[in-house]
């Protein structure tokens, strides 16, 4: 059997004719993913509560020749995930790509955190994404399935001083294979990208940048832009086969940072 090169290239490069919607889309991790795809060829609404960052965004996409489009999104919002997907059915006809990549932090440990502190982040994290789920797919179905991407975290294998986060990120991933199992039927699959530390403008300075990179057996941080192509890759037609998974990005941190740096302290490495 000879490999067809270019097709298979295309499989994984080649996003020309589908839709997708990414939440968080605005900065950071969420403005990358939307610019890879849409630079791929597919035509992208950038969701978020940033209306200011994500319009700029959106304007600057477009002056580049990208098919993009902002539009406000809470997405602990039902009626507004249904706004948002109502348009993209009318901008492009179809729904082929979620990447649920909204989320907040509050670092804070269970003492000092409040109830209510507690429910904003489960809200975004975990509950934005359930309702982006319920609400997109029916919408992918009619069409003849897509690709759902939560954006997880390497703390949702776990127990990291952050409990609300850590807390919804292992939720993320239970949501990911139920969803999975359900939506099949549908041709609908759905994975979850588990990032360790990724550095991005909002967290370029941040203090916890030197521990946790001396742990990573990579001896980095992870880029916004290798978060991008393992999105890109879950949502081509190149990764058919794949769903139900967690794919973990994090330099070997959560492989067994722990051992390797008793392994180096007493001279096994």
């Amino acid at each position: 059997m000879s490999i067809n090169f270019e097709k298979m290239k295309s499989a994984l490069t080649d996003m020309s004719g589908k839709t997708a919607i990414v939440t968080g889309g605005a900065r950071g991790q969420g403005a990358v993913e939307a610019e890879l795809l849409a630079t791929a060829g597919a035509a992208v609404l950038i969701c978020d509560v940033l209306e200011d960052d994500g319009a700029a965004l959106a304007a600057r996409l477009s002056f580049e020749g990208l098919r993009v489009k902002f539009l406000k999104l809470d997405v602990t919002s039902e009626s507004e995930w249904k706004a948002v997907v109502k348009d993209a059915q009318s901008w492009t006809g179809s729904l082929d790509i979620l990447v649920n990549n909204a989320g907040i932090i509050n670092r804070k440990i269970i003492g000092d955190m409040s109830v209510d502190e507690w429910r904003k982040v489960m809200d975004v994290n975990a509950t934005g994404s359930f309702i982006g789920i319920k609400v997109c797919a029916p919408a992918m179905a009619a069409t003849g399935g897509g690709s759902i991407v939560n954006i997880s975290s390497n703390s949702g294998f776990s127990g990291h001083y952050d409990p609300a986060y850590t807390s919804s990120k292992w939720a993320l991933r239970g949501l990911t294979r139920t969803a999975a199992m359900e939506l099949a039927d549908d041709g609908i699959r759905v994975n979850a990208i588990c990032p360790g530390l990724i550095v991005t403008d909002l967290n370029r300075d941040s203090a916890h940048l030197g521990p946790m990179i001396s742990m990573t057996p990579a001896q980095r941080a992870g880029e916004a832009e290798e978060v991008a192509q393992l999105v890109l890759f879950l949502a081509s037609e190149g990764s058919g086969f794949i769903t139900g998974e967690d794919f973990v990005i994090d330099g070997g941190f959560t492989a067994g940072a722990g051992y390797r740096r008793v392994a180096k302290e007493t001279g096994i490495l």
